[in-house]
């Protein structure tokens, strides 16, 4: 199983990468980490808003919804090329977002880890627009993963090819090449957006040596990571995470 650390040199020459399977969590029952709770009371909004539509992006560079002050913080280390984080996205995040977020007893915040290059260019993409966009197009990445990775592994002469380009070309080359911009640009993200955002270099190394802090700090070794609370969590699927979210006063 592929770890999901990789050095910024690594990253920047972009080789072409194998999709690979994406967690090497471990896939049990088990709780650490996890608080035991009375059951926390709903807490309302703002009048005329949504728990769920409050949107900020964090120190950490993470993409957060729900109430800022929740007393539970649910963090979520994702790669867009796992195949683990697209099933969290279809099973896991509807429930999450309309139960548990909605109530604003949990916030929910997604940050980013790179199993292979072409999460970068995909995260790159998925931050192109306004914030209140980055986690729907995530969730679009992986409702529509068989097509994304078709597109990945279509043209591979052409993606070497264009991981020889200076920094500020290669990104976008890359993207044209497997898709990407085509697949943005049906959901908001233009071509011209798109040149914008890959060509920033300095935006670029910034997001990759912001990931590796993160992961480095929390021991991320796989994906999807979940922390409760700042705790690590010994699960990887939904139907471990929810009772987890219970136990802790989740309701």
């Amino acid at each position: 199983m592929r770890k999901s650390r990789l050095r910024l040199p690594l990253l920047l020459a972009l080789a072409p990468l194998a999709l690979a399977a994406c967690s090497d969590a471990t896939d049990a029952t088990g709780a650490s980490g996890a608080a035991n709770g009375e059951p926390i009371p709903a807490i309302a909004p703002p009048p005329g808003t949504k728990w769920a539509d409050v949107v900020a992006v964090t120190e950490e560079g993470g993409y957060r919804i729900g109430n800022p002050e929740a007393p539970l913080k649910l963090v979520e280390y994702a790669s867009h090329t796992c195949s683990h984080c697209a099933e969290f996205a279809q099973t896991g995040k509807p429930v999450l977002k309309d139960k548990y977020v909605a109530s604003g007893v949990v916030s929910f915040e997604q940050r980013e880890t790179f199993l292979n290059s072409f999460d970068l260019v995909i995260a790159l993409l998925a931050r192109c627009g306004a914030k209140e966009q980055y986690q729907p197009l995530s969730d679009q990445v992986w409702q529509n993963l068989p097509a994304v990775f078709q597109g990945l592994q279509s043209n591979p002469q052409a993606v070497e090819a264009a991981g020889q380009l200076p920094i500020d070309q290669r990104f976008f080359a890359i993207a044209e090449a497997t898709g990407l911009i085509a697949f943005f640009s049906a959901r908001g993200i233009s071509a011209d957006q798109a040149r914008v955002c890959l060509s920033d270099s300095a935006r670029i190394d910034a997001l990759v040596k912001q990931v590796e802090a993160n992961n480095a700090r929390d021991k991320v070794t796989g994906t999807p990571t979940f922390l409760l609370n700042g705790s690590k969590l010994d699960v990887t699927q939904w139907q471990q995470l929810e009772p987890l979210l219970q136990r802790a006063g989740a309701r």
